[in-house]
């Protein structure tokens, strides 16, 4: 609840004064004195009399008083100069310093039926409205507005938060929130008012009929959104979750009708970016021809997992592992992304296959975050300046360094069998890089769909201890005793390195062990999904997991000779069993570059 003075408001909490509240004009009356009061959506509004209000109310008024030291803000319904709000709130503290009556003349009154369209901004700060572009499809359903409801209980997301769907279906406001009520849920760890959450989280989601005119439905969207926002300092974003055909238009058309013009603007576009390197230059020249590159945010819900943000803090964090990160004692990389036998490929997969999916925005910005020199800052254009030459250095892809797979599928089996001859749905490659740190060193990446486990981890193998002098006490197999540091996403997230030691008892015999960090066992907590983290840092302006569009051109030009030898034909498909190990080739090409293949 808050307290207005003509153009000065200060936020009450509930239980600071005892007031009855109601939807109607009441007067709160003490002697020849009173209070004029309208209380609707937890606002009072005060007309106070002439008389000396000091002596009846001392002790509210010097409440008062403290609270105006750090909470004055501009009214929103009245638009005055700032330096006259200033000379008014600081007559209206020497009146009370003297014990005068202050001299406000202004009542608003605000119909109870125009409490939903009066300004979003009770708390003082600037308001948000995110809008979900497509938002009865299946990605919008089932993982952005569960992601929102998340940040919005974690209180991530500001009370005042305006949540809009648009799309082209003839839907009402209850419609949509009867539509993604079923989606949302409370963590195991989050369940303190859920309910009482869920509900408010609901009642501020708003529907917007699009229709088939992308115009005019952007000027509805701009419009519900500034009657929502009540004319207050606004931000937006825009989650783009719409297909490929559609998403010139849509991003056109928004950019020209839908926009803010009294805050920062940002708009979320769902990968692929493109189909290949001449399609996605025209889609970037086209975006930014419309939207700044620090408003473009290409979400890729793979880079929001934890494992990712690991990969710089362990390097940078630490100083055990900095040193070593080099050509100089790693012997390679092993980059791991295995979807099992009930994880189904993207709408468009069959299209793009697995190396447009994954290897060009997953996979490749994995690297870049792993082999990258240390930015200056943890600024997102810093960690951006660092990756870009990284993906720069990458020597673009032979086919002899490459094997394409697909899996072997029938109707009985419950997969989509709809993937084309020409579409692969596993990738294994090794890449180099250019450069003076890693030099010589195999990333070897295996990816696909299809295979007997989910697995998503990261695999550095350091190289042999020069003149070992406990080789004999090793064995025959000296890879095995390599040190390693694994981080793991799936199954069980853990930070793992293996260590030499010696085996208790007489004599001396060495063993391989794992020092072991397992999140479940340390974190008693529920991991976040990775589009709660990727929409939290859209929110806070944190683009470093986020691709920018010299980044976008670099990828391409490193999968690009692949691709273009597959629409010659030149590359065939290796076919594996579903729920196998993947093509046979995958470990011939781990031994051609001297790297021991690791199932576990």
């Amino acid at each position: 609840m808050s307290l207005s003075f003509s153009s000065a408001s200060v936020a009450l909490s509930e239980c600071s004064i005892p007031i009855h509240r109601c939807c109607h004009a009441h007067r709160v009356t003490g002697g020849s004195r009173s209070l004029s009061s309208v209380t609707g959506s937890d606002r009072l509004v005060l007309n106070v009399r002439n008389g000396n209000l000091c002596r009846k109310f001392r002790g509210l008024k010097l409440w008062i008083l403290e609270r105006l030291n750090f909470q004055i803000q501009p009214a929103k319904l009245h638009k005055r100069s700032t330096n006259g709000s200033q000379d008014r709130i600081h007559h209206f503290k020497n009146n009370l310093e003297t014990g005068s009556s202050p001299s406000i003349t202004h009542t608003h009154v605000i119909p109870h039926d125009k409490v939903s369209s009066i300004s979003m901004d009770v708390s003082g700060g600037p308001s948000l409205c995110i809008a979900v572009i497509g938002a009865t499809g299946e990605l919008a359903r089932g993982k952005i507005f569960p992601a929102l409801f998340a940040l919005y209980y974690s209180g991530f997301l500001p009370q005042n938060v305006g949540i809009f769907g648009y799309s082209r279906k003839d839907m009402t406001d209850e419609d949509l929130r009867f539509c993604i009520a079923s989606t949302l849920t409370c963590r195991v760890d989050h369940q303190e008012n859920c309910g009482d959450k869920m509900d408010a989280f609901l009642n501020r989601t708003y529907y917007i009929n699009g229709g088939y005119d992308n115009k005019h439905g952007m000027s509805m969207l701009n419009a519900r959104m500034e009657q929502i926002e009540g004319g207050s300092k606004a931000n937006r974003i825009f989650y783009l979750s719409v297909p490929q055909e559609a998403l010139l238009d849509v991003a056109s058309c928004l950019a020209s009708n839908a926009q803010t013009q009294s805050g920062w603007n940002r708009i979320i576009i769902e990968k692929p970016f493109g189909f290949d390197v001449l399609s996605s230059h025209r889609l970037t020249q086209s975006l930014l021809s419309k939207y700044e590159e620090k408003q473009i945010y290409r979400i890729d819900h793979l880079l929001g997992r934890n494992l990712i943000e690991n990969l710089t803090v362990l390097r940078f964090a630490n100083l055990v592992f900095e040193p070593l990160w080099s050509r100089t004692y790693i012997h390679n990389i092993q980059i791991i992304l295995s979807e099992e036998l009930g994880v189904q490929p993207g709408r468009y997969f069959s299209g793009y296959g697995i190396i447009r999916d994954i290897v060009h925005s997953h996979v490749l910005q994995t690297i870049a975050l792993l082999a990258m020199e240390p930015p200056i800052s943890l600024d997102g254009e810093d960690i951006r300046n660092e990756k870009v030459k990284v993906l720069r250095s990458i020597r673009k892809l032979e086919p002899r360094d490459v094997i394409l797979g697909q899996y072997k599928a029938s109707s009985k089996d419950k997969v989509d069998v709809c993937v084309n001859g020409l579409t692969p749905t596993y990738f294994a490659a090794a890449m180099y890089i250019d450069n003076a740190r890693w030099d010589g060193v195999p990333f070897l990446v295996k990816t696909g769909f299809g295979l007997i486990k989910h697995q998503m981890e990261i695999r550095i193998q350091f190289r042999h201890v020069p003149g070992n002098v406990y080789d004999e006490s090793i064995g025959h197999n000296i890879d095995r005793a390599a040190n390693e540091l694994i981080l793991r996403d799936v199954p069980d997230e853990a930070i793992l390195v293996k260590v030499n030691n010696k085996i208790p008892g007489l004599g001396l015999q060495l063993d391989s062990s794992e020092l072991n960090l397992l999140y479940k066992d340390k974190y008693n907590m529920e991991v976040p999904d990775s589009y709660e983290h990727l929409l939290l840092d859209v929110i806070d302006g944190d683009n470093h997991l986020f691709m920018r569009s010299d980044e976008l051109a670099a990828a391409w030009n490193i999968i690009s000779p692949i691709l273009n030898e597959m629409d010659k034909d030149n590359m065939s498909l290796e076919l594996y069993e579903l729920g196998g190990r993947g093509p046979v080739g995958a470990y011939y090409l781990w031994a051609k570059h001297g790297v021991r293949w690791v199932e576990d």
